[in-house]
C-alpha cells in the first residue's frame, strides 16, 4: 500500500537528531516556556523574515489569538466582519466566529483554489475590518491589488499559513506578507510536530506581546492577569523537534515540488483536472497535490483497490456544515464544485520515484469501466 502520508518514515529521516532533542528536554527538566521554545521562535522568525514569532498550542489557536488580540487592542470589536474564502478548512472560519466576529465568505479562483482577490471589494462593508487569506494546499495568495485594497479600506490582512510554510511571493515568505499570520505544526504539515503545535508571526511589537500574554492565561507576570486569556503554549518537546525539522524544510519542499512537476507533466488522463502551476515555483510548497475528477469517489475507490491511499480535502464546504447551519441555504457554486470533485494524491519528501510512477500509471489508465 502506498500510504497517503507515512509519518513514521518522514520523521525517521531525522531519528538521531529528534531523539537527541527529546532527550535533552527530558534531562533538562523544564517542559514549558523554556529555552527550546525561545530558540525555535527565534529560528522561525529568522526563517520567515518577520520580527516576531510566538509559539502556541495549535494552528486554530494561532488564528484565534490574532483576532482576539486585535479586539483587546481596540482594532476590532464583536460584530465586525472578516472576509474569508468559502472553500477553506473550517478552522479558518472557526477562528473568526469564536471571537464573535462575522465571517463573510468569498468564492475562490477556480484556477488556484485560493480566494479570488477580484471578488473581495464587493463584499466590503463599513463593518469589515480584515481579510483572512488562506494559502490553500500550499500555494501563496497575494497581490499588489490586495495590498491596495487593504490600504484603501484600512483593513488588516491576516494569513492562514497552516499549509504553506516555505512558500514565497516575490521573494518574501508567506507568514511575512500581511499584518499577522497563523501557522499549524500538525504532524502532517510540511513542518510537522510529533503532536500539536502552532505559531503566530507578525511585525508589530504590541500585537506580538498581546498574543503572547493572551496565550499564557492573559498574564505577562505570574499571577497577574491583564486579560481573560487562554492556555495555549507550545511545549518544549515539540519546539525542540520542530527546530530540528526546520533545518530541512526547504529541501523537503523541493522534493515535493519535484513530485508535483512529475504529476503535472506525466498525468495525461483527460478525465482528471490537474492543479494550475504558478510560474514561480517558489510560490507553491505542495502541502497537498489536489486533482479534480467528476467521478471522484469512483476514482478514489479504484486507486484504493490498487493499493494507493488518497484523501479528500475537504468533502463538505463550510457553508454546508451543521456547525454553520444558518448558512446551509447559501449558494457558493464554485466551492461546492471544488468540494465535490477534489482528491488529494500522495505527496511527501519520502515518496519514492517508483511509487510516483505507479500512481501516474494508474491515473492514466483510469476510466469508468475500471471500477465496474
Amino acid at each position: 500500500m502506498i500510504k497517503f502520508l507515512d509519518l513514521q518514515t518522514v520523521n525517521m529521516q531525522y531519528k538521531a537528531e529528534i531523539e537527541e532533542a527529546i532527550l535533552r528536554v527530558f534531562r533538562n527538566g523544564w517542559y514549558l516556556l523554556g529555552e527550546e521554545v525561545k530558540t525555535f521562535e527565534e529560528n522561525l522568525s529568522n526563517y520567515i523574515g518577520a520580527p516576531h514569532a510566538v509559539g502556541v498550542a495549535n494552528g486554530l489557536d494561532a488564528l484565534r489569538l490574532i483576532f482576539r488580540a486585535y479586539i483587546e487592542l481596540g482594532i476590532m470589536k464583536p460584530g465586525d466582519e472578516v472576509i474569508v474564502p468559502s472553500n477553506t478548512y473550517i478552522a479558518s472560519i472557526l477562528a473568526i466566529s469564536d471571537n464573535d466576529l462575522i465571517p463573510v465568505l468569498c468564492e475562490p479562483n477556480i484556477e488556484t483554489y485560493n480566494i479570488d482577490i477580484d471578488h473581495i471589494e464587493k463584499l466590503i462593508t463599513p463593518k469589515t475590518k480584515a481579510i483572512l487569506i488562506v494559502h490553500l494546499y500550499g500555494r501563496a495568495v497575494f497581490s499588489e491589488d490586495l495590498i491596495d485594497l487593504a490600504d484603501k479600506f484600512q483593513l488588516k490582512i491576516v494569513e492562514d499559513n497552516a499549509q504553506a510554510i516555505g512558500a514565497e511571493w516575490k521573494g518574501r515568505k508567506t507568514g511575512n506578507l500581511g499584518d499577522a499570520a497563523g501557522f499549524s505544526f500538525y504532524p502532517g504539515k510540511n513542518l510537522g510536530a510529533l503532536g500539536d503545535g502552532g505559531a503566530v508571526t507578525c511585525r508589530d511589537n504590541l500585537l506580538a506581546n498581546t498574543i503572547r500574554t493572551l496565550a499564557n492565561y492573559g498574564s505577562n507576570q505570574k499571577y497577574v492577569n491583564i486579560y481573560k486569556g487562554l492556555n495555549s503554549r507550545l511545549d518544549e518537546i515539540q519546539a525542540a523537534v520542530l527546530d530540528v525539522k526546520l533545518k530541512y524544510l526547504d529541501g523537503d519542499n523541493n522534493v515535493r515540488r519535484a513530485i508535483a512537476k512529475r504529476y503535472v507533466k506525466e498525468i495525461s488522463n483527460d478525465r482528471i483536472i490537474l492543479p494550475n502551476v504558478p510560474e514561480d515555483c517558489k510560490e507553491h510548497v505542495w502541502h497537498l497535490f489536489v486533482i479534480r475528477c467528476q467521478s471522484r469517489d469512483l476514482l478514489q475507490k479504484f486507486l484504493l483497490e490498487n493499493e494507493v491511499q488518497t484523501l479528500i480535502h475537504y468533502p463538505i464546504p463550510p457553508h454546508k456544515q451543521n456547525a454553520y447551519k444558518d448558512w446551509n441555504n447559501y449558494d457558493f457554486p464554485l466551492s461546492e464544485l471544488i468540494h465535490g470533485e477534489v482528491l488529494s494524491l500522495p505527496i511527501s519528501s519520502i515518496l519514492e520515484d517508483s511509487e510516483v510512477s505507479k500512481i501516474i500509471s494508474l491515473l492514466n489508465s483510469y476510466n469508468l469501466s475500471s471500477v465496474f
